[in-house]
């Protein structure tokens, strides 16, 4: 990765936003939408600041030099931080980044997101928020009541993010009115090269949504990097112990 992404929540805190112009009026709309109190004073206290001015050098210099976070609009070269094209769907913010390369690239790819994800999405998120004690009621292991969240959210399940939310359909199945999310399964698949791109859309998707991953030590590991981060792994030489949910084999062909 060329940047770690971070949400940083800005509710109440000073961001400074230096220059005049549509660039720099985008910056101060962008500040306080999420929450920030704008600043066009160089010297106040800040963890951020926005530069759009034609001669932005000497102010990121002493900026920098405070320690503060510096952005300068067209300038990725005295860039700190960018900041990507972002979706809003309620309590999911989805961010396109791409390290100040090409923010074209970045917006092209929000407005293809945009006409995919259901405007429902913000109360999906919602719901599954405010049903957090009545899922540890439900299913107070753990490792269940995530293998349960897991087949809800999938394809076609009962909270598919990529469906309109439907709230009764939900409830039912929060309260058991709905039968449970599927059983256990196994997923195994032959990969022939070290590309993410060779994968198949449904391999892909095995992979994300996998609660184990078996495979063969000469899987690259940017074919498992597309696995969850808590997701068990083991080499397919080793003993394993059965887990919940779903289990993927991935041998190198």
């Amino acid at each position: 990765m060329h940047s770690l992404p971070l949400y940083h929540r800005i509710t109440g805190q000073t961001v400074i936003v230096l220059g005049e112009g549509e660039a720099a009026a985008a910056k101060r709309r962008l500040v306080e939408r999420a929450g920030g109190i704008v600043s066009n004073d160089e010297a106040a206290l800040a963890p951020f600041a926005f530069i759009a001015r034609d001669a932005p050098e000497d102010a990121a210099a002493r900026l920098k030099a405070r320690g503060v976070l510096v952005n300068v609009v067209d300038r990725p070269d005295l860039c700190q931080f960018t900041v990507p094209s972002l979706l809003e769907r309620g309590a999911v913010l989805v961010a396109v980044g791409t390290g100040g390369v090409s923010a074209g690239l970045a917006k092209a790819l929000r407005m293809r997101l945009e006409a995919v994800l259901p405007q429902s999405l913000g109360q999906l998120a919602a719901a599954l928020g405010a049903a957090r004690d009545a899922m540890r009621r439900r299913w107070p292991a753990m490792a269940e009541r995530r293998h349960q969240i897991d087949r809800a959210l999938t394809r076609g399940g009962i909270a598919d993010p990529l469906d309109e939310f439907d709230a009764d359909r939900f409830g039912g199945w929060l309260h058991g009115d709905v039968p449970p999310a599927g059983t256990d399964t196994r997923a195994e698949f032959t990969i022939a090269s070290g590309d993410p791109d060779d994968l198949t859309l449904r391999q892909a998707r095995w992979l994300a949504s996998a609660d184990l991953v078996i495979h063969d030590p000469a899987v690259a590991p940017a074919i498992l990097a597309l696995a969850r981060a808590d997701a068990l792994r083991a080499l397919a030489d080793q003993p394993v112990t059965a887990v919940r949910g779903l289990t993927v084999i991935i041998r190198r062909g």
